[in-house]
């Protein structure tokens, strides 16, 4: 195939958001490298499902190379793979740790770093998002999550870090900072709960997350950006 088609990687691709996110960067005419731990081959020819926990040392590489092998070139990274577990900090265990850095934060390591190399020997750009949360910017005492914010803080950290670092070689890093979103995760009867989380009285949907996402792919003046798609979350309470 040409290499002039862009191409992205999307983690988390099986379900949920990921599974909209393929959808959304399909419509912009991408090829897609789909990744996640269980995923099922796509009857279509510029969908490359690749199965592998992201956390776990070496899979962010083999993504890349995937992408390349298969559609020559790598354009957008979307780190959407994450783990979420809210509970007091003092019962988080070492294995709640092991899982949350691996996925939230090697993985995004090592799939970045991956795809940063790939994109300068290209020499025409890229783009990075991740997928962050607005806890980072504003904790709650009725969703402690420390792990998350560890993490997740971590990254809205590293994407500016990466935005100045890339500027001059016209590659772009941003993130989403996400409230809850309407997803089969959560179980209808917490959904009251949940919604009231939010000032704007409800919860979001994935379609606001693509909505956002693509926004980002599509804005080449914007580097560097914390993208709220948080009902307000970030604003106060």
């Amino acid at each position: 195939m040409s290499t002039t088609t862009r191409v992205a990687i999307v983690t988390g691709a099986s379900q949920g958001i990921g599974e909209a996110l393929v959808a959304g960067y399909r419509k912009l005419g991408y090829a897609v490298v789909a990744n996640s731990r269980t995923i099922s081959e796509s009857g279509d020819p510029m969908v490359l499902a690749v199965a592998g926990d992201i956390g776990r040392p070496g899979v962010g590489q083999q993504l890349v190379d995937a992408a390349v092998a298969r559609f020559g070139r790598v354009d957008t990274v979307v780190n959407n793979a994450g783990i979420f577990i809210a509970k007091p900090f003092t019962e988080y265990t070492d294995a709640d740790y092991d899982a949350i850095t691996g996925v939230n934060s090697r993985g995004f390591f090592e799939l970045t770093r991956a795809a940063i190399k790939t994109m300068e020997s290209q020499g025409d750009g890229g783009h990075v998002v991740t997928i962050s949360t607005s806890l980072v910017d504003q904790a709650n005492s009725q969703v402690p999550s420390a792990l998350a914010s560890l993490t997740k803080g971590g990254l809205n950290a590293a994407t500016r870090a990466l935005a100045v670092e890339y500027a001059s070689r016209g590659i772009r890093a941003n993130a989403v900072a996400l409230g809850i979103i309407r997803t089969p995760m959560h179980s209808p009867e917490t959904h009251e709960f949940l919604s009231a989380l939010h000032p704007v009285g409800h919860m979001g949907d994935i379609s606001d997350v693509v909505d956002g996402v693509l926004y980002l792919e599509t804005a080449k003046f914007v580097t560097g950006e914390i993208l709220h798609v948080d009902g307000g979350q970030s604003a106060g309470h």
